[in-house]
């Protein structure tokens, strides 16, 4: 029996019909803890991290990424399984989750880390986001101005951003409402 189990196991493990393949994609959206709440909710999504990106501070912390000059953007990592989810899903999930015209950061969260990005790790991926750009400025007739950038290292932030929204519920949700995130949200793509 022990022999079935593990013939079993190793033949789950081995076969790439049963293997994760795992990829990483990249998002600012203002608070990085609404912007985990809204990946982790996806299917193929194994892992949204906070953190912060596009900048030049190596390892930054959250008050020299808000109040100082690192060109860091709070940023989450999403860790998603390609044959469930893919980078487009994942981008649609990213739009209508950010206000896209709102040039000075994203609902109640103002300045330079708060502006909404779309890091892109090829061209394909650049592609799809100038397309989806593109589209939405049509269909909205409005410039969208969210910045489009090519993603270079990714930094974690501190543990007490990790999972905020489950962790810091009640506080979580008081920011969230506060900042009439969902109303802004539906009255953009509720149209």
């Amino acid at each position: 029996m022990k022999y079935l189990i593990a013939t079993i196991f190793t033949f789950v493990l081995l076969n790439p019909v049963y293997a994760i393949e795992k990829d990483k994609a990249y998002f600012a959206g203002g608070c990085f803890w609404c912007m985990e709440e809204s990946f982790e909710k996806l299917k193929g999504v194994k892992e949204v991290i906070s953190g912060y990106s596009g900048g030049t501070t190596e390892n930054p912390s959250y008050k020299e990424v808000t109040y100082g000059n690192t060109g860091h953007f709070e940023v989450v990592e999403i860790i998603y399984d390609k044959k469930i989810i893919s980078f487009e899903d994942l981008l649609k999930n990213f739009w209508i989750n950010i206000d896209p015209f709102d040039a000075n950061g994203q609902f109640c969260d103002k300045g330079y880390s708060y502006r909404s990005v779309a890091f892109y790790q090829n061209n394909s991926q650049k592609n799809l986001i100038q397309t989806e750009i593109k589209d939405l400025e049509k269909k909205f007739n409005k410039k969208i101005v969210t910045y489009v950038r090519k993603f270079e290292k990714f930094y974690k932030a501190e543990s007490r951003h990790q999972n905020f929204y489950k962790v810091s519920f009640q506080n979580y949700l008081r920011y969230k409402k506060g900042c009439k995130r969902e109303e802004i949200l539906s009255k953009i793509w509720n149209k």
